[in-house]
């Protein structure tokens, strides 16, 4: 708790238990876990290809390997940094951690094999999108605290579980912030759900792309050592085993291009909850809906009465607070100055945190809807007092009819700043020169059947 609170960033502290979760994935200590497996992972295929020097090396002692990232924990990361307190070089020091492991298990006569050809972004360009990759997918029981579809998943049961709850209420649309014609608030509900759903399908259509091509992305320490050697099926070979897609060509680093894709499509995903969140924030101040009250929560430190929609404002905020950094991630990270500048770096640290927020927010925006409770009798009165709606509807009717000038004789008479009621819709249609079938037919429509599909 301590720690907590004396964190710089709410998602190391005040959010932490809600996202404790993606420190397996985008704290420092998982990075350095990632970049160690591509490193041994790339030893062990490199053993299998046809280099004499890997003489003696015994396929047994692959699972051996294995295990010091499977094994991976605190003691070893900080390790790792301690050496990279000498290298300055963080990748470096995983490659000397490395190392000494192989001396440790008496491997020290292929230890030069480790980062055989590579740079740095060999690693970094592997090891990143295999971490988002595997959080994207991974999926654990305890509902607290699962990944960013589990969360987005029960975000989209909410809302179609809402949908199907209020199908048949009948509700004022506005438009313009003015009456509409009138629809089902289920229907409304239904929008975004629809919307998320579209966008998870495109979300996971991007693949997620890796670059291991040496210092240029030519292989050329590779291919001056081993020239007959086919290094870019190899490294096609190697990066599809992991689940990637091989950037080439490329410069010393990834396009990032898909990485982009990625965070806009998350971003898009973001704007479609925070206009979720607007709209339930707005039913709220018009009564259509109340909320769930909470023994001992305080609405108000002033006033006594108040239950305010704290949960969607929460969400709108930290939603908004991951897109600055995600459109930030998604137009930075394509640009780099010829074949390779550092900028990349430091930004590439931050991917976890615009996913922490949205995850914060998805969750505040469950904890929301958990609380509505539709105010039926509010809604009833709305459309009572908006008779207005139906001119549209009878207007239409008279154009199917060939009535002359339908759209004008109704905005005579609705335009008129008099109260619209039943009673002067029935009075109007008394007045209108044609047939008592479609009068009768006319006299039907009411603000809650003018509902359309």
């Amino acid at each position: 708790m301590k720690q907590r609170i004396n964190s710089i960033s709410p998602i190391d502290g005040r959010y932490f238990d809600k996202v404790q979760v993606l420190s397996n994935f985008f704290s420092e200590k998982a990075l350095i876990k990632y970049r160690l497996k591509i490193e041994i992972e790339y030893f062990i295929s490199l053993s299998k290809l046809d280099i004499k020097e890997f003489k003696g090396w015994n396929s047994q002692n692959d699972k051996h390997l294995r295990k010091i990232y499977l094994e991976f924990n605190e003691s070893d990361a900080l390790e790792i940094k301690k050496i990279e307190t000498i290298t300055n070089h963080d990748v470096k020091a995983v490659e000397y951690f490395l190392k000494k492991k192989f001396e440790t298990l008496g491997y020290e006569k292929f230890s030069e094999f480790i980062h055989f050809g590579l740079t740095s972004q060999d690693i970094n360009n592997t090891a990143i999108p295999l971490l988002i990759k595997d959080f994207l997918e991974f999926e654990i029981k305890d509902k607290n605290n699962d990944g960013y579809y589990q969360q987005i998943s029960r975000l989209i049961d909410k809302i179609e579980e809402k949908s199907k709850k209020y199908k048949n209420i009948s509700m004022l649309a506005k438009t313009h912030g003015q009456p509409a014609s009138p629809t089902k608030l289920g229907k409304e509900f239904k929008v975004f759900s629809t919307r998320i759903r579209e966008q998870i399908k495109l979300l996971k259509k991007i693949p997620h792309s890796a670059k291991f091509g040496g210092a240029t992305g030519n292989f050329n320490a590779h291919l001056v050592a081993f020239p007959k050697i086919q290094w870019k099926k190899f490294a096609n070979d190697f990066v599809s085993g992991l689940g990637l897609k091989l950037s080439y060509p490329t410069t010393q680093i990834e396009h990032y291009d898909n990485l982009a894709a990625l965070f806009n499509n998350l971003s898009r995903i973001n704007n479609i909850v925070i206009d979720f969140n607007q709209d339930m924030w707005l039913y709220i101040s018009m009564d259509y809906f109340k909320q769930k009250i909470k023994k001992g929560e305080i609405g108000s430190s002033a006033m006594p009465h108040k239950v305010n929609p704290i949960d969607f404002e929460n969400s709108e905020g930290n939603l908004g607070l991951a897109n600055s950094i995600f459109n930030h991630l998604s137009s930075k990270l394509p640009v780099s100055r010829l074949q390779r500048d550092l900028t990349d770096s430091t930004v590439l640290r931050n991917i976890g945190v615009p996913i922490a927020h949205s995850i914060v927010a998805i969750k505040s925006t469950i904890k929301g809807i958990d609380k509505l409770l539709v105010n039926q009798e509010k809604i009833n009165e709305e459309l009572n007092k908006n008779w207005i709606v139906v001119s549209e509807a009878i207007q239409t009717i008279l154009r199917r009819e060939g009535y002359p000038h339908p759209y004008e004789e109704l905005k005579k008479l609705t335009r008129n700043n008099k109260k619209i009621d039943r009673e002067v819709f029935i009075n109007f249609i008394n007045s209108l020169n044609i047939n008592k079938n479609i009068k009768e037919e006319l006299k039907k429509i009411n603000p809650h059947n003018y509902t359309g599909i």
